[in-house]
Parts: C-alpha cells; sequence; structure tokens
C-alpha cells in the first residue's frame, strides 16, 4: 500500500467495490483498463494526492471488487461509481480513466453531469461504431483485439485462461508496451493473480461483451459540456481526438511522448502533470 492511502470497501447498486484512497483536496476518481487493476495507478496516485482526495477504483468485475453475473454494461457501472462517491459524501467530483476505466469514466459523465465537474480519458475512449468495426476485423500486422470476439463466446475465456491469465498478461504488454520493461515482474504476478480465476476472467470479458449496449445507450447521450481532456501516446491520440471531439463541447488535447497503451506506468510523470494541470 502507498504511503498515505488506505484500502476501502463500499456496498453500492448491488455489488462491493473496492477503492484506495488518500490525500487532501477536491475528489478525484481514477480508472484503470484491462488486464490491469488500481495497481497500474501507483505511479500517479502519490503525485496527484498533494492537490486532490484520490480515490482509485477497482470497477465491477475488477481485482478486489465483487465480480457479480451480470450488470457490466458501462451505464450500469457508473451507477455503481456514482454510488460509491455519494457514500463518501461527494456531491460532485473530478473523474479520470484510462482504456476500460476510461469509459465508465466517460458514461459516469454523461450520466451525471451534475456530479461531475471534469472528465479526463487516456488510452482509451467513447465506443463508437468505427471502434467497433476497426477491432471486429484486424488488419494484418496492425491492432489485433482479439478479446473482443473471444468475449462473446459464453463460457470459453473462462475454460481457456482461468490459471494461464499470465500468458494474457505478458502478450499484452509485449504487444502495446513502448517500454515493457517498466512493468516488473512483481508488476505482472500481481495483474496475473487477480485475473487467474474462473470468475475473474468471466467478469473481465462481461466488460468487453456489453459493447453493443454501451453503444446503443451511447447514441441517446447528449454531448457532454463539462471540461473534457483527451490524452495518450503518439499512436493513438488521433483516435482518442476524434471520440472525444464527437462526445463533448469542451475539449483539448495532449500527446505524451515515448509510451504505448501502458500510459499510467510507462510515463506516470508526465501523465500526472498534465492531470494535475487540467483538474486544478
Amino acid at each position: 500500500m502507498l504511503d498515505g492511502f488506505e484500502d476501502g470497501y463500499a456496498e453500492v447498486n448491488g455489488t462491493r467495490l473496492h477503492y484506495v484512497i488518500g490525500g487532501e483536496g477536491e475528489p478525484l476518481v481514477l480508472m484503470e483498463g484491462w488486464p490491469r487493476t488500481t495497481h497500474a495507478l501507483r505511479g500517479i496516485m502519490a503525485p496527484l494526492a498533494r492537490h486532490f482526495r484520490v480515490i482509485a477504483v477497482d470497477y465491477r468485475g475488477m481485482g478486489e471488487s465483487d465480480k457479480p453475473a451480470g450488470g457490466y454494461d458501462k451505464k450500469n457501472m457508473a451507477k455503481d461509481v456514482y454510488e460509491l462517491v455519494r457514500s463518501l459524501g461527494y456531491e460532485q467530483i473530478n473523474i479520470a480513466g484510462g482504456d476500460m476505466g476510461s469509459t465508465v469514466a466517460y458514461s459516469f459523465a454523461a450520466n451525471y453531469p451534475e456530479a461531475t465537474k471534469k472528465l479526463a480519458v487516456w488510452e482509451g475512449a467513447t465506443f463508437t461504431s468505427d471502434h467497433l468495426a476497426i477491432t471486429a476485423f484486424p488488419q494484418p500486422g496492425g491492432w489485433n483485439a482479439w478479446w473482443y470476439s473471444l468475449s462473446h463466446v459464453e463460457d470459453l475465456p473462462a475454460k481457456l485462461l482461468a490459471g494461464r491469465f499470465r500468458h494474457v498478461i505478458d502478450w499484452a504488454i509485449d504487444h502495446f508496451a513502448v517500454h515493457p520493461e517498466k512493468i516488473s515482474e512483481e508488476d505482472r504476478a500481481i495483474y496475473a493473480a487477480a485475473y487467474d480465476d474462473p470468475e475473474a476472467v468471466r467478469a473481465s470479458f462481461a466488460t468487453y461483451a456489453a459493447i453493443h449496449q454501451d453503444l446503443a445507450d451511447g447514441e441517446t447521450y447528449p454531448k457532454l459540456t463539462m471540461p473534457v481532456l483527451g490524452l495518450g501516446g503518439p499512436l493513438v491520440i488521433g483516435a482518442i481526438e476524434g471520440a472525444v471531439r464527437a462526445r463533448a463541447t469542451d475539449t483539448r488535447f495532449v500527446t505524451i511522448e515515448d509510451t504505448g497503451h501502458y500510459l499510467a506506468e510507462e510515463q506516470p510523470e508526465a501523465l500526472a502533470a498534465e492531470l494535475q494541470k487540467f483538474f486544478a
């Protein structure tokens, strides 16, 4: 556990969420993506806690949070987080997320705009039809998000990957990180342990199986009007910019150099600095 932080658990929206909390100031909720946990945020939590009350959340199906049978559409997962922050006594928060955490953060802002002061997303954005087409039909030598397709095959992910998830952890890091050496053997073991259980595999793939519901829900949301920051490495910032501009009216963007898809671990100092500047 990081100095100055403590674990918390809350019963919300029919499930139990784990979070890590520390620091003083306005509340700032952080969420990461798959296949990671709040551990991936350790490099940005301490510097941000000098300015904010940081609340790093394992969303439904992740890490030490519960892994219920259903409810993995992002609208419902955002409700989990909304009930969590209300249980902590906050009526309005700043919220930020990477990868899958960015889709939950976006859904939070879309469904609870009065509770959202500012939103930041990195290495991910809202689900769009273009995003679905890219992941469903990968090009040779390019992006191959095989987990989207596998998530729609009932029971198979757990049968294939339970007890073997370290292979997924290493594959993802080797393919999507520019600096895989920054994610240590200990880090990889933590992530593998978090996803090795059959229920953890099932839950994590359920977040991707809900993509069609997420697309349908997204079409009903008005454009966000609060300030929105999009961040990413050179290879993805263009896609992030396009997705965020389509979903928000008050936008700004930052490219973080020398990073791949593990922004919070490859360039934590740069990410923390940009988030501090934006949310200040």
